[in-house]
């Protein structure tokens, strides 16, 4: 297990006291890794968790979970077994059952780092996952990025088999008497992955004895491309912000391969980046010389919509459902997506991101609420406007018109929360109470 040790060190896997959760399915790679860290963690000062996550795809499953929670408590290792339903989250986000799984797997290991219950997540993919990935991600179109395959270190992922043939894990299995379960899901190739591990792979091997080396090899001499290529991409204007990316249109006369980078970034930071393909990218490309608005959807509930001079790339849309909150003085959660902040004050300076009323100008009947057909909005410094032109006026995005915050005395706009105030409730000679107006977004 030489190379194992080499991976660990030439890519700094592990810091000294840090715990290291192993994904861990019952199989024989996950059992080897899994015997391999616990036997090598006073090498490497860590501490090591098993994770093991039943599907119920089947109706067998839990027995894999259980099978491994008898090994850990057998060797003394702590495990967590979690239980998601694959099946239920397909049907519901309308995605395969590959997919499904895949997300609630990954759902489960994310919400152990958030937690602080482990500091890394090590995966027991080897060279044959790889080439398979590479191989999988070309067939569905994807470019240097794609065939580059699976990384060493990817976040707080971490993946020290990743240099190992099967055989060798199998050899190890069997010189450490390390017990193993098959899925029998592994063997039905309705499944993309199963149809390349099952199908294709063995006829490649069959005739050329090195692919799964040399597919990997090409992956790595992609990576090299496509990482100079990055390196040349502009990204510091992509501004990034909870689920939100949004993309200058300056940045869409670079070259093609330029482009496409800061996308695929942009898409990334964001968490849209799975399941993205060529196709996609060259339809965010095309919205650049499309007219104001247009959209696309995404994969995994992302859309792209052109916004003046930006292309802004969304992850799961927040809807608003109908609300109306009282005005007061205090804070007010406005349907779990921006809370609301009214102080009363004596400081009329002005600074970005207050706004300022006047508190006896305000009817006891104001309410904060979205847009409703037949606002009315009167500008600062006077003039009438539909609350609707209004807002297209001020370039406001028209994926936030619908769920941005408006005070509102009947169909009379009073305030738009962080564009604007009513010219009815601004401060002048005879205002004698004032309030401030400030906000802050928060996740729904």
């Amino acid at each position: 297990m030489d190379k194992v040790f080499e991976v660990i060190e030439k890519n700094k896997m592990f810091k000294t006291g840090e715990v290291i959760g192993i994904a861990v399915s019952g199989g024989i790679d996950s059992m080897c890794l899994l015997h391999f860290l616990a036997s090598n963690k006073e090498k490497y000062d860590i501490d090591i968790v098993a994770i093991t996550v039943d599907h119920c795809i089947r109706e067998n499953s839990a027995n894999d979970t259980m099978f491994v929670m008898d090994y850990c408590r057998q060797n003394h290792i702590r495990c967590h077994r979690f239980r998601v339903d694959a099946l239920k989250i397909a049907k519901d986000k309308n995605i395969g059952i590959e997919q499904a799984a895949r997300e609630a797997r990954y759902g489960v290991f994310d919400a152990l780092i958030k937690k602080g219950i482990v500091d890394k997540i090590a995966l027991a993919h080897h060279i044959s996952d790889q080439a398979e990935t590479i191989l999988m991600h070309i067939l569905r179109g994807a470019g240097l990025s794609g065939a580059s395959g699976m990384e060493y270190v990817r976040g707080v992922y971490v993946r020290p088999f990743l240099d190992l043939s099967k055989d060798e894990i199998t050899r190890y299995a069997y010189q450490n008497d390390i017990p193993n379960v098959e899925d029998e899901t592994n063997s039905d190739s309705t499944y993309n992955r199963n149809f390349i591990r099952n199908e294709i792979m063995p006829k490649l091997r069959k005739r050329f004895p090195s692919v799964d080396q040399n597919i990997v090899s090409f992956g790595k001499a992609c990576k090299q491309d496509d990482d100079y290529i990055m390196s040349q991409a502009p990204i510091d204007g992509v501004w990034i912000e909870d689920k939100t990316a949004k993309i200058p249109l300056n940045y869409f006369v670079y070259p093609s391969s330029v482009v496409a980078r800061i996308i695929f970034y942009a898409l990334n930071k964001i968490g849209l980046s799975v399941d993205i393909e060529k196709k996609h990218i060259n339809m965010i490309k095309s919205l650049a010389d499309s007219a104001n608005g247009k959209k696309i959807n995404l994969p995994n509930n992302g859309i792209a919509i052109k916004e003046y001079e930006y292309i802004t790339i969304i992850s799961n849309k927040k809807e608003v459902v109908a609300s109306q909150y009282p005005f007061e003085i205090g804070k007010t959660d406005f349907a779990g997506l921006y809370e609301i902040s009214v102080k009363r004050t004596k400081i009329l300076d002005i600074i970005p991101g207050r706004q300022l009323i006047d508190l006896k100008k305000i009817s006891k009947d104001a309410i904060w609420r979205t847009r409703e057909k037949g606002d009315m909005f009167e500008k600062f410094g006077g003039g009438s406007k539909s609350l609707r032109t209004y807002l297209i006026d001020k370039k406001v995005p028209s994926r936030l018109r619908d769920t941005l915050p408006v005070l509102a005395d009947g169909k009379e706009i009073l305030v738009i929360l962080g564009v604007e105030i009513s010219n009815k409730v601004k401060v002048d000679k005879t205002t004698k109470q004032v309030c401030s107006i400030t906000y802050t977004t928060t996740k729904k």
